[in-house]
């Protein structure tokens, strides 16, 4: 079932009911992740709509732009895939997205006038892409992690940051998933293994 689950009272209550960051965020050492922000989610006539995706929808530009005005490490991934590379996202799905999808593309209600781009294939944006590369690059320690969907390449790129070394902050009211059992799902598992959870008014008060 999905829902419209992203609301304040919703999030007051996630945010008390989960545990307090472990480390500190330092901006200098960090990178924004925005994952998957694409029509094919955010569109209501698309069988993948994710109705909470709206609400994070202003929160992550107002991010990107502070990311752009610091001139500090923003990436966005666009998940996109060829009969070649979907693997089982084929098998699983009954669709999946190329680049000829008309809803493939990221939403334009985004400032996407700064960060780096990179084409994703799976679940997981370090899987078969530049994304750890650009990130060492640019001294990156810490990565936080927003986008779609929470339970699936949200949470399989913050665990797959973990594993490499960084230190993985995750967006309580930064991600969307269909509704709010997936949602609470990944908070639960990542925060007590994973991520550090935080509201997105914590790193732009930063």
């Amino acid at each position: 079932m999905k829902t419209r689950y992203l609301t304040p009272q919703n999030i007051k209550k996630m945010q008390a009911d989960f545990p307090r960051p472990r480390q500190k965020l330092d901006l200098t050492r960090s990178a924004l992740l925005i994952l998957d922000m694409q029509d094919f989610f955010l569109d209501a006539d698309s069988h993948a709509y994710i109705p909470s995706a709206q609400d994070i929808l202003p929160r992550l530009d107002a991010l990107s732009k502070r990311y752009a005005n610091l001139g500090l490490p923003l990436v966005w991934t666009r998940h996109l895939n060829t009969d070649v590379d979907a693997a089982n996202m084929s098998r699983w799905w009954r669709d999946i997205i190329n680049t000829a999808h008309p809803l493939s593309g990221i939403s334009s209600k985004l400032d996407l006038s700064y960060g780096e781009f990179i084409e994703k294939a799976q679940y997981d944006a370090f899987y078969e892409t530049n994304l750890e590369a650009y990130l060492r690059e640019h001294d990156v320690e810490q990565v936080i992690v927003s986008g779609v969907m929470t339970h699936l390449c949200c949470e399989t790129t913050a665990r797959s940051a973990f594993v490499r070394g960084f230190e993985v902050f995750f967006l309580i009211d930064g991600t969307a998933a269909y509704n709010e059992d997936f949602h609470r799902a990944t908070l639960r598992n990542l925060g007590y293994g994973f991520a550090n959870l935080l509201l997105c008014a914590d790193v732009l008060k930063l």
